[in-house]
């Protein structure tokens, strides 16, 4: 049983990730019979994975249609990162208050190896060491029903943040923004420690054309664009 439920754990994390590698774009149906045969299982884990990965909002399941990557309208992407970005500074606040001293030295050591993954220009590390460092934020709150909010809709919000740090000059951007918010809850300066958090995950102005600009590019469909800009 334990062996059947980690396999399942498996095929789940594979799949997520070539949803957010756009292997599977926005729209894609997930027919399970065809996942099991690239996989070379049987069905019953498949309908495990895309059970797990449809109660994390990665994949929707409806009757009749089966499971689907969602195809997120920019109006929806705008709306979820407006909720991500208030979630995430409620989260820096709390940090700034409640952070133990070895927490606070695993947030450093993180944005550490962060900036030398940016100066090596290592995308794809960046990217892993970025999600530990927002991973350490979410439990630094000190605050379990937070915490369980903030990574749910952060794991929805993947691909987009993964093809965020793709857009030219993000990836310094993100982690000059990672450093200003890093001091600020070293500090002590829950505000401050906001505010910052509050910016850096808004999807607006510039930021929101050029992702849905590399969305068209990678043929995932976004729908129209509308006054968004």
């Amino acid at each position: 049983m334990q062996a059947n439920s980690r396999l399942s754990e498996q095929l789940s994390e594979t799949i997520e990730e070539r949803i957010v590698t756009g292997v599977y774009p926005p729209g894609c149906r997930l027919d399970e019979q065809e996942l099991a045969d690239s996989f070379g299982v049987s069905r019953t884990p498949i309908r495990e994975a895309l059970f797990q990965l449809a109660s994390a909002g990665i994949v929707d399941i409806r009757p009749r249609r089966g499971a689907t990557v969602p195809d997120t309208t920019p109006e929806q992407l705008v709306e979820m990162f407006e909720v991500m970005a208030e979630l995430e500074a409620l989260c820096a606040r709390l940090c700034a208050r409640r952070m133990a001293l070895e927490e606070k030295a695993q947030l450093m050591e993180l944005h550490d190896a962060a900036t030398e993954a940016r100066m090596g220009n290592h995308t794809e590390q960046y990217y892993v060491l970025n999600e530990n460092l927002h991973r350490c934020l979410h439990e630094g709150a000190h605050n379990s029903f937070l915490g369980e909010q903030a990574k749910t809709l952060y794991r929805r919000l993947r691909p987009y943040r993964r093809l965020q740090l793709q857009i030219r000059k993000r990836m310094y951007g993100s982690c000059a923004e990672h450093a200003q918010l890093v001091a600020a809850i070293l500090e002590g300066e829950g505000d401050k420690a906001a505010d910052i958090a509050r910016q850096h995950v808004l999807l607006q102005g510039e930021r929101f054309t050029e992702l849905v600009t590399s969305l068209r590019q990678m043929h995932l469909p976004l729908g129209e664009t509308g006054d968004l800009t």
